[in-house]
């Protein structure tokens, strides 16, 4: 693995809720490479999403710490993207101005801004609907305005939560592909978010499996399939003995989620 770029070490995040503390997640250690793609895998209700929060800044943790190159994250901050589940576009702006909100909303120079926007759509393959509004675009297509979105401020680490999870298996695919060229090309880090086996070996250098809640980190996976990587890749055999061994532990995890 590259220098680490992000690292979180003993992390806890503990709620209050009506019934008392609720444990989301107790003793997680982590790291994520410079231009690494880092998948967190984990049963449902694990703290998948709660990890997110907390590298986001947008969640402070019960214990231990979290850093991004090199500096506490105690809020959100401008080196950090994030591509949600739903793409959340304004449906009166047009697919330009969606992937320039960032820029607005933290004050950066707007003209810079749109040439890098134009330059993004282009790099996801959307720069003839510029224009288009949202509900002019697949869901595919919105999810990629999304990406364009989360890369404009040029963030130090991106991260994505499900980013495909309402798709269609087909358009899943696609996005699957079109994600891993994209990300070829930008050469970011990226912490991807997913409870989807083949979609984490397909995508992924490395990938962490959380155990049950509470989520804590119990194995960590080298993905050593080469680059790129097609839809051909996932019928050949190293890709099925990936997932094999990922299923059969988290086949395991279950019986106790």
């Amino acid at each position: 693995m590259t220098d680490s770029i992000f690292s979180a070490d003993n992390l806890a995040v503990t709620y209050s809720s009506s019934r008392g503390p609720v444990t989301a997640l107790e003793g997680l250690s982590a790291t994520l490479g410079q231009g690494e793609f880092l998948s967190v895998l984990g049963p449902s209700g694990c703290g998948k999403s709660t990890l997110l929060k907390v590298v986001s800044g947008l969640l402070k943790p019960s214990g231990g710490s979290v850093t991004l190159r090199g500096t506490p994250i105690t809020g959100p901050r401008p080196d950090v993207g994030i591509v949600f589940q739903q793409p959340t576009l304004l449906p009166w702006q047009t697919t330009l101005e969606n992937v320039l909100l960032p820029i607005r909303t933290l004050g950066l120079d707007l003209e810079a801004g749109r040439a890098k926007a134009l330059e993004l759509l282009k790099l996801v393959g959307l720069a003839k609907f510029s224009s288009h509004y949202p509900g002019e675009l697949s869901g595919g297509m919105q999810q990629r305005v999304g990406i364009a979105r989360g890369l404009i401020h040029d963030p130090a680490l991106l991260l994505m939560d499900e980013p495909f999870a309402a798709l269609d298996a087909m358009t899943r695919e696609h996005m699957m592909m079109e994600l891993q060229r994209i990300w070829m090309a930008a050469g970011k880090s990226v912490m991807f978010i997913t409870h989807s086996i083949p979609e984490a070996v397909f995508l992924s250098d490395r990938i962490v499996v959380l155990s049950a809640r509470p989520g804590r980190t119990i194995r960590e996976f080298e993905v050593d399939l080469p680059r790129p990587r097609t839809l051909e890749t996932m019928a050949e055999k190293p890709f099925a003995e990936h997932c094999n061994a990922l299923r059969a532990l988290f086949t395991d995890l279950v019986k106790f989620d």
